[in-house]
């Protein structure tokens, strides 16, 4: 039977060439990537290839994660790898922070209508010191999807759309050491504010917010949301997302030495003070901003967000069981 007989097969066009058996060698790269680059002598391909700018500059792709933690610029085939991507990153990271608002708003209302609340009752709750656990996990929710949302855009449309790996997020044995960075962030900020804590009004009042009004079951769902969830979407929009924009918008190409560390340390204290200053508490602002700063070093020092991931876990949890015991600790 021939293509042109009754129950034939059209021919269709010719797919993608087959990926060799075995393993990816070093150094492989595939002929697509090439033609994109437009090196010469690259091989022509029986089928069109659009054109992507996110693979036309990158170097070649290891074929294995390196095995020990480099800084985010010693990272091969880690996005961003331009400034016009580090600028659709931190784009992203804007869109993202303000859909989150929005998000934690429209969640809080639609919560408060299965409720049965009145608009004046939501405003009351929404206005309050200690606003109910319900109204608090709503709002977090919605607070999240922004928060994940815009790293999963970033990777899908200016990164290699491998989430996990262009967001940084592997976890190593060595990251249990972020439970001491996380009780030592907690100490330091005690240490920070020792000389003005009767001087503050109201210096436990986020946290307050955030937990006080939780008890029994709704406590432990509070606890679970801030010491596991939090920490999980916060890093990964503050340091997966904002610091990496940040890091290759402030470090030129190729820059080393004293050049690349100060575009480095800015990066990091821009990333803290933005950490602090989304939280919108102005008391402790300057607790916030600093350990913010130690995740945004941890981060970029290991390229991973496993480490940073546990410290903020551990920062949290800390402050969760000094509000239990009625002490006094930051918490975001």
């Amino acid at each position: 039977m021939t293509d042109t007989e009754p129950g034939g097969a059209a021919p269709g066009p010719p797919g993608p060439p087959a990926r060799p058996p075995g393993p990816v060698p070093d150094g492989y790269v595939p002929r697509e990537w090439l033609q994109q680059a437009g090196v010469p002598g690259a091989p022509s391909s029986p089928f069109p290839v659009q054109y992507d700018p996110t693979f036309a500059h990158l170097p070649q792709p290891p074929s294995v994660v390196p095995e020990g933690d480099l800084p985010f610029l010693d990272t091969p085939w880690v996005p961003p790898q331009t400034k016009r991507q580090a600028w659709m990153w931190l784009l992203y990271a804007v869109i993202g922070f303000l859909v989150g608002q929005i998000g934690a708003l429209i969640f809080g209302y639609v919560a408060g209508a299965i409720a049965g609340k009145t608009s004046a009752q939501m405003a009351a709750i929404a206005s309050a010191s200690v606003p109910p656990e319900w109204y608090v996990a709503t709002t977090l929710l919605g607070l999240w999807i922004g928060f994940i949302g815009a790293p999963w855009l970033a990777s899908r449309t200016q990164g290699t759309r491998h989430f996990f790996r262009d967001l940084g997020v592997r976890f190593r044995v060595i990251d249990v050491v972020g439970i001491a960075i996380g009780i030592g962030g907690q100490i330091l900020v005690a240490i920070m504010y020792a000389p003005f804590q009767h001087d503050i009004h109201d210096f436990n009042g986020p946290s307050q917010k955030l937990t006080g009004g939780s008890h029994g079951a709704g406590f432990v769902i509070i606890a679970i949301f801030t010491v596991l969830f939090a920490p999980a979407m916060e890093e990964l929009f503050f340091r997966g997302l904002l610091l990496k924009g940040l890091v290759r918008l402030f470090t030129k190409m190729g820059a080393a030495g004293g050049a690349r560390a100060a575009g480095v340390v800015l990066a990091v204290i821009v990333d803290g003070l933005l950490f602090g200053l989304a939280h919108g508490e102005w008391v402790q602002l300057a607790g916030l901003a600093v350990f913010g700063m130690i995740l945004a070093a941890v981060s970029y020092r290991t390229g991973r967000l496993g480490m940073n991931m546990v410290a903020h876990a551990s920062f949290n949890l800390v402050a969760i069981i000094a509000i239990a015991t009625s002490g006094s600790a930051v918490i975001h």
